[in-house]
């Protein structure tokens, strides 16, 4: 007696199937870093945030977790290499060769996913933002504008306040 063999496009489709399923390795390593940045980050936002004065975290659901610094009238600010202490230093465009006016860069993102706690805590500071020691201890009157500066010479503008 013979078995009755199911149609081609069947078959086909059950090998692809087979196929697909063995070949399919998932990198373990990989997804082990993913959870523990998560994790890293998630620590940050639930337990330091709420101790840094003037830093808020925006949630953006399936975005991934980044640093944008803003000024008192919302717009997006340079962080330059070396110079994070002055963050929101006034910014600006530089005079370059021949007097010139150089444009100014385009704003800096800064991806937190592949950082540890210690290390974006230690970004938030060198930034110059102000760590209180409890949620609700008031902060000094010298850091109320933390981590903004005014830049060398120019007045404080203080109009939409």
């Amino acid at each position: 007696m013979r078995l009755p063999l199911p149609p081609p496009p069947v078959l086909l489709l059950l090998a692809a199937l087979t196929a697909a399923t063995t070949t399919f390795r998932p990198d373990w390593n990989r997804l082990h870093g993913l959870a523990r940045a998560r994790v890293e980050v998630k620590a940050f936002v639930t337990q330091d945030i709420p101790l840094y004065h003037n830093l808020v975290m925006k949630h953006l659901p399936g975005a991934d977790p980044e640093l944008v610094l803003l000024g008192h009238r919302h717009e997006e600010l340079e962080v330059r290499p070396g110079e994070a202490g002055a963050a929101g230093g006034g910014g600006g465009a530089g005079a370059g060769r021949g007097g010139r006016a150089d444009p100014a860069p385009p704003p800096q993102r800064i991806p937190l996913s592949d950082m540890t706690r210690e290390e974006i805590n230690a970004l938030v500071q060198e930034l110059g933002f102000y760590r209180k020691a409890s949620p609700d201890e008031p902060v000094p009157p010298e850091h109320l504008r933390a981590p903004a500066r005014t830049a060398e010479g120019a007045p404080d503008d203080r109009g939409d306040l």
